[in-house]
């Protein structure tokens, strides 16, 4: 199961470093734009753009708790087929 502030933090943390690969278990890993990761063989649900998604927030507790940014993560983690909670 996916927590949508844990991945805002890593997106926060990926900024500048690349973008952000999730897999269905949950694991995390930033990779390079334009890539095609795979663990075990299998591709992530998705790959978020840091820079698109939180560059625009001056600190990471605003991106915590903007609601439109909180419910677009879960839209794009539901849509992928994957299953995430707001802790």
């Amino acid at each position: 199961m996916l927590h949508t502030r844990e991945i805002i933090k890593q997106l926060w943390d990926a900024q500048g470093y690349g973008n952000l690969a999730i897999w269905e278990d949950g694991s995390t890993e930033v990779v390079a734009p334009g890539s095609n990761p795979e663990k075990g063989g299998r591709a992530p649900l998705l790959v978020l753009k840091p820079i698109a998604l939180v560059a625009g927030f001056p600190m990471l507790d605003y991106a915590l708790h903007d609601a439109e940014l909180l419910a677009g993560i879960e839209t794009a983690v539901r849509d992928a087929g994957g299953e995430i909670v707001r802790d």
